[in-house]
């Protein structure tokens, strides 16, 4: 079994290529609400997506599945959700929660007619974890490291994969059977941490989602639709050419494989925590 992939983009043709070449899901991006203060001074990606996008694109795909992330619950999250559904959406994800509270409102404003996703980025998210998987109509769980890693105070969000946070938060999604997944995905043979490493990670942990990350296809760098579709189509190809190898290996591979991520991750972290003593020394010299 393949990893579903998603991509994010509100970019119709952009859209029907990653559809083309087995993209499992097209991502339209609706939170706004919190993400500026949380995420300044880090390079994330800020989508300015609209429900109009999920109208454009919802029609077009026959094989791809529409994804909408709505903002964190708030007073207005009933009537956008309604928006999202009404639009086209075929799943909606919650993101920032932190209590069952927000999970069961989510879960009764969807009310069954689309999947629900719950995005876990929160410390306290994992606090109530236990209970949230009690609640009745949540059809699966990711696990958001950027936000997640923030929550924690730690420097590089993969550091939640090499310390044991993301495989405690997967045994217990697993052991109630509901899918889920963590992170995203660079191109093969890219990436501090490469992203083969992170692949066979998914496959000793279980995972059955990931998200394409921004470098997998910059649209905002690449903009011939020829050579999008060329990236898809070879990224793709590498991609799920490297699942097959993953899962075939056996337990010790993981292990290994397990054993060097911390050790690429350690070396990561010192690397970041040096560079930013550096920089405070050399901003005191110039003061």
């Amino acid at each position: 079994m393949k990893l579903t992939l998603m991509y994010i983009t509100n970019k119709p043709d952009v859209a029907l290529i990653a559809q083309r070449y087995g993209v499992d899901r097209i991502w339209i991006d609706l939170e706004t609400l919190g993400k500026e203060e949380r995420q300044k001074n880090r390079d994330c990606v800020k989508s300015h997506h609209s429900v109009n996008d999920i109208k454009a694109i919802a029609p077009l795909l026959d094989k791809a599945e529409m994804l909408v992330r709505v903002n964190p619950w708030n007073a207005n999250s009933v009537e956008e959700i309604n928006q999202v559904i009404d639009a086209g959406a075929q799943l909606v994800m919650l993101p920032m929660w932190k209590n069952v509270s927000e999970v069961q409102s989510f879960v009764q404003a969807v009310n069954g007619r689309a999947k629900t996703i719950l995005l876990l980025e929160t410390k306290e998210a994992e606090d109530c974890l236990d209970e949230v998987l009690e609640v009745s109509g949540v059809d699966e769980i990711h696990i958001g490291l950027n936000d997640l890693h923030i929550s924690y105070g730690l420097t590089f969000m993969f550091e939640l994969l090499s310390n044991g946070t993301v495989e405690r938060i997967c045994r217990k999604i697993g052991a109630k059977g509901i899918p889920y997944g963590f992170g995203g995905i660079a191109k093969i043979g890219e990436g501090d941490l490469p992203a083969e490493k992170i692949i066979l990670e998914h496959y000793r942990l279980g995972s059955q989602r990931a998200i394409l990350s921004r470098s997998f296809c910059n649209t905002d760098l690449i903009v011939s639709s020829q050579e999008i579709e060329e990236t898809f189509r070879k990224n793709m190809v590498a991609l799920r050419n490297f699942e097959t190898y993953a899962a075939s290996v056996d337990k010790a591979t993981y292990e290994e494989n397990r054993c060097e991520v911390k050790q690429c991750v350690d070396r990561i972290v010192t690397s970041i925590l040096e560079k930013r003593r550096n920089g405070k020394s050399t901003a005191n010299k110039t003061d």
